[in-house]
């Protein structure tokens, strides 16, 4: 087929895990050869469960109420480079960690491993390496090596930026640019997305439609918002009809006789004018303002660093530092990805860090970027109530609801969970904590990006000392910082 012709087609494709999670409702859309997608919608609204349905990891048969056809060119692979490593799969070896990707032995692995790392700017020579040894920003570029390995027709791409500093995102921007194959993308990244981006696919949470565009990301972002303004205008004018329309009919029952048939009539046009009403597109609920509370009557300096370590090229090398934080100081670690920036913040909390002090008595709230300080196993309910001081339901909701955690999800496992609702539970664990000492590496990774003004807005007035990693100038931006610790320089 050549380039532009239809290679997936969802035809009136309906798809639900039960009758209280509908993700698709009599869906149509098409993806030709050679185009760059983005895949936009609100949290939970089933991004994430269309690319597997794309992948043929669920398919319609997966759902009791399934219905309609996805039809994809025959003989089309799909690949797809997730937000996240599976946690067993940190423990492979670089080469095992590929091999993986196909379903028979290549005898010529280590070839085709240089070929796409040097495709996403990573070298890696020792390809014993262990995958849990490289950064967040390193393994970012992984995952997308690893979808790169298998030569897909169909390239999905699950929040592709996370982790990567400056220079990753330029990067991977290139490429994708000059990507000959078919892409589709799922990010919160308007600057990266408009790069690339020739069309959109809207996946609405609230009617479990995909609507379909053409055109860059910033062009279909502003017809979306005048759509939007013009059906609102439209509703508002019907409002005021069918008000009319009540008013007169109440006004000619109450006459008798004759008016009734007036008044009949007068309700029917009501009626027939409230069917015009459009529904128009709720957008994302955002999460409420919060304060993350400090750990009181602490004295003195709360952290300590006197040197650290960093890593370029393998090799470790010894710096000394002068930083001392007490209440109310905030620090912003920088420096490219794999110089060791999680690795410094990890042994700070773990107290093994040589040449960093924390003041004996600080409880310590960390927010690691890949959740794995939270308990896969144990429910949102569980992992909140173990660090209030008093157990009490309605209170435990209540915060959990600030943070759109509401309902039977307080109740679902943490592991169950997406990532940016892992991160929201990551937040409201730490307001429940009262740390005196904070320590957040990535905290926007996943997250929204209508919430994380309100999250900044929260670490901007945190009262106690505060180590911050984020590649994100604009959010960092949003945040006093009193002090800048570059691991580059």
């Amino acid at each position: 087929m050549a380039k532009g012709d239809t290679i997936v087609r969802f035809e009136e494709v309906s798809f639900d895990f039960g009758p209280k999670k509908k993700i698709l409702d009599e869906v149509s859309f098409n993806v030709r050869r050679g185009g760059k997608i983005t895949l936009m919608g609100q949290n939970g609204a089933g991004k994430s469960t269309l690319f597997k349905l794309l992948t043929g990891e669920l398919d319609l048969d997966s759902s009791d109420t399934a219905e309609g056809d996805i039809i994809v060119e025959e003989g089309m692979s799909v690949a797809t480079a997730r937000q996240v490593i599976p946690r067993p799969d940190l423990e492979l070896t670089i080469r095992d960690f590929f091999q993986n990707m196909f379903s028979e032995k290549k005898y010529d692995i280590d070839p085709r491993i240089d070929k796409v790392l040097d495709a996403v700017n990573l070298s890696i020579p020792d390809h014993d390496r262990i995958v849990k040894s490289f950064s967040g920003g390193q393994q970012a570029r992984l995952l997308l090596a690893s979808a790169l390995i298998q030569d897909p027709d169909l390239l999905l791409l699950d929040e592709p930026t996370n982790n990567l500093d400056k220079a990753g995102i330029d990067h991977l921007k290139k490429f994708l640019q000059e990507y000959k194959k078919t892409v589709i993308v799922i990010s919160h990244d308007a600057e990266f997305l408009n790069s690339f981006t020739q069309g959109v696919l809207y996946l609405d949470v609230h009617t479990h439609k995909v609507e379909q565009y053409v055109g860059n990301y910033f062009d279909v972002v502003k017809e979306i918002t005048i759509r939007i303004e013009k059906e609102n205008r439209a509703n508002a004018l019907l409002a005021k009809q069918i008000q009319d329309n009540k008013d007169k009919a109440n006004f000619f029952a109450n006459k008798g006789g004759q008016m009734r048939m007036v008044a009949k009539r007068m309700r029917e046009k009501a009626e027939e004018l409230e069917e015009e009403i459009v529904d128009v597109r709720k957008e994302d609920r955002t999460i409420a303002p919060f304060v993350i509370p400090s750990q009181p009557d602490l004295i003195g300096d709360i952290l300590t660093v006197t040197s650290f370590k960093t890593i370029k090229n393998g090799k470790e090398t010894k710096r000394k530092a002068e930083i001392k934080l007490k209440r109310n100081q905030h620090l912003l670690l920088r420096g490219p990805n794999g110089i060791g920036k999680t690795t410094l913040l990890e042994s700070i909390v773990n107290g093994t860090a040589e040449g960093t002090t924390i003041l004996e008595g600080t409880r310590v709230g960390y927010y690691r970027q890949d959740f794995s300080n939270l308990d896969f196993d144990k429910t949102v309910y569980q992992e909140l109530g173990a660090v209030m001081e008093k157990l009490i339901e309605e209170d435990l909701r209540r915060m959990a609801a600030r943070f759109l955690i509401t309902g039977d999800l307080v109740y679902a496992k943490i592991g169950n969970l997406s990532e940016g609702q892992k991160g929201l539970v990551a937040f409201a664990r730490l307001m429940l904590l009262r740390p005196g000492l904070l320590i957040l590496d990535e905290p926007t990774n996943h997250i929204n990006f209508r919430h994380i003004p309100v999250i900044a807005e929260a670490l901007n007035k945190y009262e106690g000392a505060m180590v911050l990693v984020s590649h994100v100038p604009e959010f960092v931006e949003k945040i006093r910082m009193d002090e800048v610790l570059d691991l580059d320089k």
